[in-house]
């Protein structure tokens, strides 16, 4: 398996050799990664958009074309997740009444997700692997379309600024980027993971008791 500096020096080739048919195949390439990286959490997204932000920084791309291509991609997709939860999610999951995750669950869900899902979505960018999460979720709460677009904009925004920042700064250092972006994930994985295990115990516990 491929290191991270390996990842994006791949990442940085595989770009480079598209350049023999246009800027514009680039171009859409950073869209479809980023897209592709909400629907897919495994997709290196945030890979493609350091490289691109290196070429830019050398001249072969505009950083303005590259930044909105980035977050093109990564808020259609939400919104697609979103609207698959808001149209499709929460009648699937109120019909099928799951014992762990039951009709109760949901307006539950609804209440918390009202009083704290405005931070949720403003940080949803700098947490890995759940944005598609957070994105379904919101949809199945009917959490405002409006409000949760401009928040997650805004955390697109801020996250992808600070990457094609990184990228554009330390374009000759791959290494200087890719040893905060390894901090970074090891930091965040075990707080999710944590978090995650803690809400099943929480679910199995809550439900035998109440069984009883």
């Amino acid at each position: 398996m491929p290191t991270m500096e390996q990842s994006l020096e791949l990442i940085n080739q595989f770009l480079d050799r598209l350049f023999a048919y246009g800027p514009f195949w680039i171009y859409l390439t950073l869209f479809m990664a980023l897209f592709i990286e909400n629907i897919f959490p495994p997709f290196p997204g945030d890979f493609f958009t350091l490289a691109g932000g290196a070429l830019a920084a050398a001249g072969r791309l505009n950083i303005f074309l590259v930044f909105l291509m980035v977050y093109l991609g990564g808020i259609f997709s939400i919104l697609l997740l979103y609207q698959l939860g808001y149209s499709y999610g929460r009648e699937y999951f109120i019909r099928k009444n799951y014992r762990y995750f039951n009709s109760a669950d949901i307006e539950r869900l609804d209440i918390w997700f009202r009083k704290r899902g405005d931070w949720l979505l403003i940080l949803n960018r700098f947490i890995v692997g759940a944005r598609a999460v957070i994105a379904v979720v919101s949809g199945i709460s009917r959490y405002d379309r409006t409000k949760m677009f401009i928040f997650i904009s805004l955390s697109f925004l801020i996250f992808n600024s600070i990457l094609l920042f990184g990228s554009y700064i330390f374009v000759v250092n791959f290494e200087t980027i890719a040893e905060y972006y390894r901090v970074y994930e090891k930091t965040v994985w075990p707080i999710i993971i944590a978090l995650l295990v803690s809400f099943i115990l929480f679910k199995i516990i809550r439900t035998k008791k109440n069984e009883k």
